[in-house]
């Protein structure tokens, strides 16, 4: 089982600029693709960014230019730097890992519980 667990949100002006960290820990084979998602108020959950384990990365259009995801493999971290924010980028965003628990075993995917960003003046 991965356990993840996101920081780094908080309140900011439009314009601004946060880095969100994500560090899996647990027991596991591997960790594949880690990805960062939001959820508005009133709206679903949407792909917002997700790197693979050899730096492959994919972007929501909406945040193209704007934000960067990367990660320390060592660390078993990823990040989510989000700059040039806009109040549209009001979100929870959660971090996303899939993984295997050996290598026998069919991936599984974990979530965290969420981290705040709000842009606002």
């Amino acid at each position: 089982q991965v356990q993840l667990v996101e920081s780094g949100g908080g309140l900011v002006q439009p314009g601004g600029s946060l880095r969100l960290s994500c560090a899996a820990s647990g027991t596991f084979f591997s960790i594949s693709v880690m990805g960062w998602y939001r959820q508005a108020p009133e709206k679903g959950r949407e792909l917002v960014a997700f790197i693979s384990s050899g730096g492959s990365t994919n972007y929501a259009d909406s945040v193209k230019g704007r934000f960067t995801i990367s990660r320390d493999n060592a660390k078993n971290t990823v990040y989510l730097q989000m700059n040039s924010l806009k109040p549209e980028d009001t979100a929870v965003y959660y971090c996303n890992a899939d993984y295997l628990r050996s290598a026998a075993n069919a991936p599984l995917s974990s979530w965290g519980q969420g981290t705040q960003v709000t842009v606002s003046s």
